[in-house]
């Protein structure tokens, strides 16, 4: 099995917005970097390449990310111990706080790339009905009750 990822932010400011600059200017340095950690297997992508704008919640500022991981500490590593980390210092400054969860993984078969379908119907669940193993957040992992796959 693999992990997925999914999260949504809301951009504070349009992208083309001076104060987004850092953000854009280092969201593909981010990527690449993530695209060559140890772990990663595959990115959802569109022809606007780093920045990935969707149509989600029918807001252009919100922005989405879904990766596949070989496992969580994978991911892990990624988000905390690289450049990423950076960002999510500073994520208060390009982002406005949203009032329900934005992040969720869930184990998919090895091999299967999840589409924006698959990936806000984990999203709408981890809201709805609360983390389990099949739509979990970083405070689910830290119990301890995430199955090993």
């Amino acid at each position: 099995m693999h992990l997925a990822q999914f999260n949504i932010g809301r951009m504070t400011y349009d992208l083309d917005d001076p104060r987004a600059a850092d953000f854009v200017r280092g969201v593909d340095i981010l990527n690449r970097i993530a695209e060559q950690a140890e772990g990663f297997v595959w990115k959802y992508e569109t022809e606007t390449g780093g920045v990935v704008q969707d149509n989600v919640d029918d807001d252009p500022r919100v922005l989405i990310n879904l990766t596949v991981w070989d496992s969580i500490e994978a991911l892990t590593h990624f988000v905390f111990k690289t450049l990423h980390k950076h960002f999510l210092m500073r994520k208060a400054e390009w982002f406005t706080p949203l009032d329900r969860a934005h992040f969720v993984m869930w184990w998919i078969p090895e091999g299967h790339c999840p589409n924006l379908t698959e990936a806000q119907g984990k999203l709408e669940q981890l809201r709805t009905k609360g983390a389990s193993d099949a739509a979990f957040d970083w405070a689910w992992v830290k119990t301890g009750k995430v199955a090993a796959q």
